[in-house]
């Protein structure tokens, strides 16, 4: 047994726990305490490096301190088979005078300088009185998420204020159109007086039938497109008082 085996001080000594479910990542601590006048090497291997992840995983304890070693457990699916195949070794070396290169020192030490401290990994899944303390927290949950979900809904009175800023948009749109109306609706009788005046020249004796052809032209002309302006304002009105009224 050498002397380092005999004063390097591990907590926890024997083995890691990690409390499960496992679907989420489980950290646990282990403490290196290095009570010797003299500073140690420490490296940590585990036979599943995949599923853990170890900070720090190697370094240097000075003489009389104490290094916490973070060994996260990473999600897995547990199978109670393999339980006894997840383990961690701590291998140490006392340093030697002015170490630098922490790899060399590994590569360079004797097998009779090395001290390994085995743990081994518990897991422990919960209980059903722990669901149960676990559920009761999750119910409460909604009434907070529902007090939090009261937030968004406050701001109606912005909403209301688009609703009437459209409804304003729409009322000066449909005077608009009314004005437009009336401005077709004066055309109208315009057009319908030149047709008369028309017509009073076309019955005089000195009428040709060609003038007469042309005041028919222009009269049908003055007659139907003023019908379809006002067809097509009819549409637009309809179109905006429905938008509206809805």
């Amino acid at each position: 047994m050498s002397k380092l085996e005999q004063v390097l001080i591990l907590d926890p000594p024997n083995d890691l726990r990690f409390k499960g479910p496992f679907t989420d990542v489980v950290t646990t601590n282990l403490k290196l305490k290095n009570p010797s006048d003299r500073p140690v090497c420490f490296k940590v291997k585990t036979t599943a490096p995949r599923r853990y992840c170890v900070r720090p995983n190697s370094g240097l304890i000075d003489a009389g301190a104490t290094v916490t070693i973070s060994v996260m457990l990473q999600p897995f699916d547990y199978d109670p088979n393999e339980k006894s195949k997840h383990k961690f070794m701590v291998q140490t070396i006392f340093a030697p005078p002015n170490a630098s290169d922490m790899e060399a020192v590994w590569k360079d030490a004797k097998p009779d300088d090395l001290m390994d401290s085995k743990l081994r990994c518990i897991f422990e899944l919960p209980t059903e009185n722990d669901k149960v303390n676990d559920a009761e927290p999750s119910k409460a949950a909604p009434v907070l998420n529902s007090s939090k979900g009261d937030g968004p809904a406050a701001p109606k009175p912005s909403s209301l204020s688009l609703d009437d800023t459209e409804m304003r948009k729409l009322m000066e749109e449909c005077k608009r159109l009314q004005t437009e109306v009336g401005k077709l609706a004066d055309e109208n009788r315009q057009l319908k007086d030149d047709g008369l005046r028309m017509r009073m020249k076309a019955s005089r004796p000195d009428s040709t039938e060609s003038n007469t052809g042309v005041l028919a032209a222009r009269e049908h002309g003055a007659s139907s497109l003023p019908s379809l302006l006002v067809v097509i304002a009819a549409i637009f009105i309809g179109f905006f008082l429905g938008k509206f009224i809805l």
